[in-house]
């Protein structure tokens, strides 16, 4: 597989430090009925506590495998057990930051990379991986580029278990009925909105009470317009969000929300709620990471005559803009971490290796998602729909990692804030661009 060039700082200085309002153990360390198994071989009975953002209505090809894999190790390890915390995302970050606080985290958990991940390291709450990462089992398994956006200075803190692009999802049937084509430009892309609104369809699914989900518009318009260069020193403050182009690309969210182009009340609904416009062919196309691969390829509650009806196509082109079709917003997907404090440690780290080793060999085909290890296409039989998109990926010209995940904390809330304000136009372009700078000029 060759070298992705992620265009993005995965390594930021820290900025916030989590403040640790107690010395207890970690949530995984309750209830556990010792300290883990002994050096010397015995079989001692370990509990470890995963947290994971996998559920089963929502997510139900990730949470068939995590289930699989938890499983097979408890099979393979009997004195090991595992038990599962399942939230949705948004409730999962919230959660993460409350038993971080009183450094109560599970003995392993998911987690972001780069900016989100920082102050997690340096308070001290996760585990160093690169012992596990050198081992046997995953030593040169993983896609070049990826291992590095979970390093703080020069250590491993979190393996990743996805790599992502978001592509638009579209629905061919709502194309065919009103005659329109895949539009490779923004002026074309426009146009389907406006045939779309005429006919009273939804042109685009939208949660953006999450605000990560609305950012993925404007970072594809700020990398179309201004180039993914500008974009990049923009969020880590080398360059500035009043560049023109940038300025431009918040303008354009907001014609795009003059235009109808997004499902009714998309400015209060969950991701979940606004994907569901799609799921149900109310709505014609969808911006999102290949993480939604499974529904569209081997979720067998979806029906096939949906899944058949499924394609995809690049983020189009703006005229007299500095950008690549081949550029994608993506990049490494989430990653497991260990807690430090954890009292079965070595049992999480091990359990850790075996995970992501078993998600790397049965999630292309079990959960239709690609992992951040290496994947050999040539074996079995796979949808079009993810070959294709696993080529794309293989032949990005950058992959830029989402907005949110880069920036350090504050200056990331302070992001996905304006971004609803932006969409909910009750901020303007320019105000847009000072809180940013702002945001970020204060460094956390």
């Amino acid at each position: 597989m060759s070298r992705k060039k992620i265009t993005s700082g995965l390594l930021l200085v820290l900025a916030m430090m989590v403040v640790l309002s107690g010395c207890g153990g970690a949530s995984g360390n309750k209830g556990k009925e010792t300290n883990g198994a002994s050096k010397g071989g015995t079989e001692q009975k370990v509990t470890l506590n995963m947290m994971h953002l996998w559920p089963a209505g929502s997510s139900a090809q990730q949470n068939k495998l995590v289930s699989e894999i938890i499983n097979q190790y408890q099979t393979d390890h009997p004195n090991v057990t595992i038990k599962q915390e399942i939230l949705e995302n948004e409730q999962y970050k919230n959660k993460l930051k409350v038993l971080s606080a009183s450094n109560e985290l599970p003995d392993v958990g998911i987690t972001w990379a780069a900016g989100f991940m920082e102050p997690y390291v340096k308070g001290g709450l996760f585990a160093e991986l690169d012992d596990i990462l050198g081992g046997e089992q995953l030593k040169d398994k993983f896609v070049s580029g990826t291992t590095e956006a979970y390093a703080v200075d020069g250590k491993t803190y979190a393996l990743p278990i996805e790599l992502n692009i978001s592509p638009i999802y579209y629905n061919k049937a709502i194309f065919a009925k009103y005659n329109l084509q895949v539009p490779t430009t923004y002026d074309e892309f426009k146009q389907v909105v406006k045939t779309l609104t005429e006919n009273d369809v939804a042109p685009i699914a939208l949660g953006n009470k999450d605000r990560w989900t609305g950012s993925l518009w404007y970072m594809y318009l700020a990398d179309r317009i201004a180039g993914n260069e500008t974009l990049k020193k923009a969020i880590d403050g080398s360059g500035s969000f009043d560049d023109p182009g940038l300025i431009q690309a918040a303008a354009e969210i907001q014609t795009l929300v003059d235009m109808n182009a997004f499902n009714k009340g998309f400015n209060g609904l969950s991701n979940d709620e606004g994907k569901s416009e799609f799921m149900n062919s109310k709505a014609a196309m969808y911006l999102m990471g290949t993480w939604e691969l499974p529904n569209y390829t081997s979720n067998p509650d979806i029906p096939q005559e949906f899944k058949d009806n499924i394609g995809f196509f690049k983020f189009p082109t703006v005229e007299g803009g500095k950008g690549n079709i081949n550029s994608w917003v993506g990049g490494p997907g989430v990653g497991l971490f260990v807690a430090e404090q954890s009292k079965v440690k070595d049992e999480a780290k091990a359990f850790v290796e075996y995970f992501v080793s078993k998600w790397g060999e049965q999630s292309v085909t079990a959960a239709g998602v690609i992992p951040a290890t290496k994947v050999d296409t040539t074996q079995g039989s796979l949808p079009q729909l993810y070959i294709d998109l696993f080529n794309e990926l293989n032949s990005a010209s950058s992959i830029t990692l989402f907005a949110d995940v880069q920036m350090k904390p504050n200056a990331a809330q302070e992001h996905l804030n304006m971004i609803q304000a932006l969409f909910g136009k009750v901020a303007t372009p320019a105000e847009f661009a000072k809180k940013h700078m702002e945001a970020i000029e204060k460094g956390n």
